[in-house]
C-alpha cells in the first residue's frame, strides 16, 4: 500500500474531482458518510454523548458533515467550532449552513472561552486541523487539547490527530494523543515512526473513492508492506528440485559467551528454505552448534574463542556475518580480509556493524547491495545523528546511495531503505523486544538471499515474515514470554499464512428494541 504525502493526496483529491465530475463537497460527503457509517456499526443508536470538535478548514468541514448525518440518526451530539484563524474554506462554510438548516448551533470556541464539560464515558470527535496543518497550533488550542486528554474520554481523530505534521515531528504536547485515526484513503507514514506513531494508538483507512488510476500511477517515496505486497515476492518450490537449488547459506559470528547467537541466525536461516547451512564459528561453538542443530554444518576458526581468520572450501550463495562476533583486533581483521575476497552481497548485522562505524574504509569493500540490519544506535554509529525521524530517514536514503546498500532499520515498524525509497513493515508486536529476535532476522534474510530473492526482495520479505511469525507465535506466549526462538518456530506457520483465506469480518448484532 502507498504511503502519500499530503501533496499528493491534495493532487489525488482533485483530481478525482475532475476526472469523475463531482464537486469537492461531494467528495467531503462520501469522507462524512463513511465516518459516519463507521460510527454507526459500532454505536448501533446508543445514547453515549459525543463531543465533535471541528476546525474551519476541510477536516472541520469533515466533522460538520458527520454531525448532520449523526443528529439525522437521532445521536446525542454536540458540536464545537474552535474558531483559531478568521479564514474559513467553502466546504467548511457550506456544511455549516447545512447544520444551521437543520437547527444545530454549534458553540464557537475561541481564546479565553471555557472548555465543554466531557465525561470519560463519553466520545471526542478531533476533527480540528487535518493535513495541511504548516505550523503549531497556537497556546490556547493546545490548552484545549490537554482539556480533551485530562477527560479521559475515548478519541476519534479524522484523518490524522490535530496539530500532528505529515512531514515533520509536533512539539511535545501540541498534538491531539488520539486513541483512533480513521485515515481517508491511505495511512499516512507518521503512523509508524517511533517520534510521531505514537499520537495514535490505532488507525483505520476508510475508502472515499478517490481515483484509483491516479493512486495507482502516481509515484510515493514510502510504501506500507502487507501480505499484499509480499506475496508477489514468493518464490514457490519446484517439484523436482533439490538441496541444491535453493542455495547454501554461510553463517559467520560467535565468540566465547555468545554462540548463541549464531545458533538462532542458523536455525532461522534452515527455517526460511535454504537448501545448505553451513555456520563459522570459534572453536568452542562446534559442540554446541553439532548438538543443537543436527541439520546445519559446522566450520572453526583456529582460535577457541574469537574469529582470527575466516577460511572456508565451500562456495557458499549468501553470507550472514556478525552475530555475536566481538570487535577484538583480530576479529576486525578477519572480516577485512573476508571483504577483500567477497563479491556476492552479504548481511551484516550487530558487531559487523560497529566493526564498519569505528573503520570507515571497509564500506567502500562491501559488495554491491549488501544488507545492513542496524537497530537505532547502531545506525546512529552508521549515519550520524539526527534531529528527528524524517532528518533519520534522509539520512539513511543517503548513505544507501553512497554506499549501495540496503538499510534493515529495525523498530516497531521497520523501515527498509534502499537509494530513495523505504518499505515500511506491517507485522510484528512489542513482545519481540528481546535478545536473540535480530540474529533470527539476519539469518531469515540471508536464508532467503541464498535461495535466490534479491537482495532488497530478500530483507522486504524477510522482516514481513519475520514480524509475522512472531505475531502468530504471540498467541502462545504472551507479550513478555515470547522468545527469539519462538519466533524462529513461527517461521513456518507465517509462511503457511501466507495463502490462508481471510475470514469476512463478522456482522455485529444491533440490539434489541
Amino acid at each position: 500500500m502507498k504511503l502519500f504525502t499530503a501533496q499528493q493526496v491534495y493532487y489525488a483529491d482533485k483530481f478525482t474531482i475532475k476526472k469523475q465530475h463531482i464537486s469537492s463537497d461531494e467528495l467531503m460527503e462520501r469522507a462524512a458518510i463513511q465516518l459516519f457509517n463507521w460510527l454507526h456499526l459500532r454505536m448501533q443508536g446508543a445514547q453515549v454523548k459525543i463531543h465533535l470538535f471541528c476546525g474551519i478548514g476541510n477536516n472541520g468541514g469533515d466533522g460538520l458533515a458527520l454531525a448532520r448525518h449523526l443528529q439525522e440518526h437521532g445521536y446525542n451530539i454536540g458540536v464545537y467550532v474552535v474558531n483559531y484563524s478568521k479564514k474559513r474554506s467553502k466546504d467548511f462554510l457550506v456544511n455549516l449552513e447545512r447544520l444551521k438548516d437543520r437547527k444545530i448551533w454549534p458553540d464557537f470556541l475561541e481564546e479565553g472561552s471555557d472548555w465543554p464539560e466531557i465525561s470519560q464515558e463519553e466520545i471526542i470527535v478531533d476533527a480540528i486541523f487535518g493535513i495541511g496543518l504548516n505550523r503549531a497550533p497556537d497556546n490556547w488550542v493546545v490548552q484545549l487539547f490537554e482539556h480533551l486528554h485530562s477527560s479521559k474520554a475515548f478519541i476519534l481523530s479524522v484523518d490524522i490527530p490535530s496539530g500532528l505534521f505529515t512531514d515533520a515531528v509536533p512539539e511535545e504536547g501540541k498534538a491531539i494523543m488520539s486513541n483512533y485515526t480513521l485515515s481517508f484513503q491511505v495511512p499516512k507514514l507518521v503512523f509508524f515512526l517511533p517520534q510521531t506513531g505514537v499520537y495514535t494508538e490505532q488507525w483505520e483507512v476508510l475508502d472515499i473513492g478517490l481515483d484509483v488510476e491516479f493512486l495507482m500511477k502516481v509515484e510515493v517515496d514510502f510504501e506500507l508492506i502487507g501480505k499484499n505486497e509480499v506475496l508477489p515476492i514468493y518464490k514457490p518450490r519446484e517439484k523436482f528440485s533439490h538441496k541444491g537449488t535453493y542455495g547454501h547459506s554461510f553463517v559467520i559470528g560467535g565468540s566465547y559467551g555468545k554462540i548463541g547467537a549464531v545458533q538462532l541466525a542458523t536455525k532461522a536461516c534452515l527455517k526460511s528454505g535454504s537448501g545448505l547451512v553451513t555456520a563459522f564459528v570459534p572453536k568452542c561453538g562446534y559442540l554446541p552448534l553439532q548438538t543443537n542443530i543436527p541439520e546445519a554444518m559446522v566450520l572453526t576458526d583456529t582460535n577457541e574463542k574469537q574469529l582470527t581468520d575466516i577460511q572456508f572450501d565451500i562456495e557458499p550463495s549468501a553470507i550472514g556475518i556478525g552475530i555475536g562476533m566481538g570487535k577484538a583486533k583480530a576479529s576486525v581483521k578477519a572480516m577485512e580480509d573476508l571483504l577483500n575476497r567477497i563479491q556476492i552481497p552479504m548481511v551484516l548485522d550487530a558487531d559487523a556493524l560497529n566493526i564498519l562505524s569505528e573503520n570507515r574504509a571497509l564500506l567502500k569493500k562491501l559488495p554491491a547491495k549488501s544488507v545492513l540490519t542496524p537497530h537505532p544506535k547502531e545506525l546512529e554509529r552508521l549515519v550520524g545523528s539526527w534531529k528527528d525521524d524524517f532528518d533519520k530517514l534522509e539520512k539513511a536514503k543517503t548513505f544507501s546511495n553512497e554506499h549501495d546498500c540496503i538499510l534493515v532499520i529495525k523498530g516497531a515498524n521497520t523501515i527498509t531503505i534502499y537509494q530513495d525509497r523505504g518499505y515500511v513493515n506491517s507485522t510484528g508486536n512489542p513482545g519481540m523486544a528481546t535478545g536473540g529476535t535480530g540474529d533470527v532476522l539476519t539469518g531469515l534474510i540471508t536464508g532467503l538471499m541464498a535461495q535466490g530473492y534479491q537482495p532488497l526482495e530478500a530483507s522486504i520479505f524477510g522482516v514481513y515474515l519475520h514480524g509475522r511469525a512472531g505475531d502468530i507465535m504471540l498467541n502462545n506466549t504472551g507479550y513478555q514470554s515470547l522468545l527469539a526462538s519462538d519466533v524462529i518456530n513461527g517461521i513456518g506457520p507465517a509462511y503457511m499464512d501466507l495463502f490462508k483465506a481471510e475470514e469476512p469480518p463478522q456482522e455485529e448484532n444491533p440490539q434489541q428494541n
